[in-house]
């Protein structure tokens, strides 16, 4: 069918749920995606538009895309952008592509704070995902966020801008840039140690940044660098939410009371029940 110039929308889909069969890592989801973002159409414009003939230009697009899927291109790349809550992000190679289970964060993070103005720092933003999510739904906060990576920060400002969303940031080694304190620190550093990639998808192994993945010291060598100086960029009643790695649950919480012993580190599932977010409260 690849030869034909046209085709409808469902042979389309038809075409790729064929070429994708023999594939572990691709599913009918990833194709859906690929035409709605594609060819920005919702799952309802795509039913009514099954028998509709799809535009030449466009099935071309759609071929080269599901090959790049078949290369193991993760189709957010593929697109160049990534739904996080609620919101639609550019992705590049140079940012991690945003997780579902990142949500879970920043569900606990409004769910424990008000609107009222509070000064926030996102550390190791990436994609600014966490950083714009906050302050899409607290307006009224100071919201600053801060990666290692120039390249990463240019991706964040750009979604900022796109989701009507004022952040200040700025390039930074943790804290090592930072001079302020925060009423809430929040980070999803990279967290993964090299031998945990039997656990990871192919493509992300091949297709996402290793800085934003690996981290020494079994994965942990971020949360000691962000333990090391959490107290003192703190405000009297701060708190600090982290992501962590599914195994990781007793050593960040282990690291976080020996730096900070008058703390109170709280640990918190996601809803598949795996070890998944640490709260530090001064």
């Amino acid at each position: 069918m690849n030869n034909q110039e046209n085709v409808t929308y469902f042979e389309a889909r038809k075409w790729a749920s064929f070429r994708i069969k023999e594939s572990n890592d691709i599913d009918m989801y990833d194709v859906d995606f690929l035409l709605e973002k594609l060819f920005k159409m919702s799952a309802a414009d795509l039913l009514i538009h099954y028998h509709t003939q799809m535009p030449v230009k466009q099935w071309r697009v759609f071929q080269d895309a599901i090959g790049q899927l078949l290369k193991g291109v993760p189709p957010q790349y593929v697109v160049g952008e990534a739904d996080f809550y609620g919101l639609s992000l550019k992705v590049t190679p140079a940012v991690l592509i945003p997780r579902v289970e990142t949500e879970e964060l920043v569900d606990w993070i409004l769910a424990d704070n008000s609107d009222s103005k509070l000064k926030v720092l996102d550390i190791g933003t990436g994609s600014g995902a966490i950083a714009i999510a906050l302050k899409h739904a607290r307006p009224h906060w100071q919201v600053f966020a801060s990666d290692i990576s120039l390249p990463a920060i240019k991706v964040a400002r750009q979604n900022a801008i796109a989701n009507h969303t004022a952040i200040h940031f700025m390039v930074s080694d943790v804290f090592a840039a930072i001079d302020e304190s925060f009423d809430v620190i929040v980070s999803n550093p990279p967290y993964i140690a090299k031998d945990e990639q039997s656990y990871m998808d192919a493509s992300v192994i091949k297709s996402e940044p290793d800085l934003a993945l690996y981290a020494k010291d079994q994965g942990l060598a971020i949360y000691k660098q962000i333990a090391a100086d959490a107290e003192s960029h703190l405000t009297s009643k701060g708190r600090l939410y982290l992501e962590i790695g599914f195994q990781q649950q007793s050593a960040v919480t282990e690291i976080f009371q020996a730096a900070m012993p008058d703390a109170q580190v709280i640990a918190k599932h996601d809803v598949s029940g795996h070890q998944r977010m640490i709260q530090v409260k001064k």
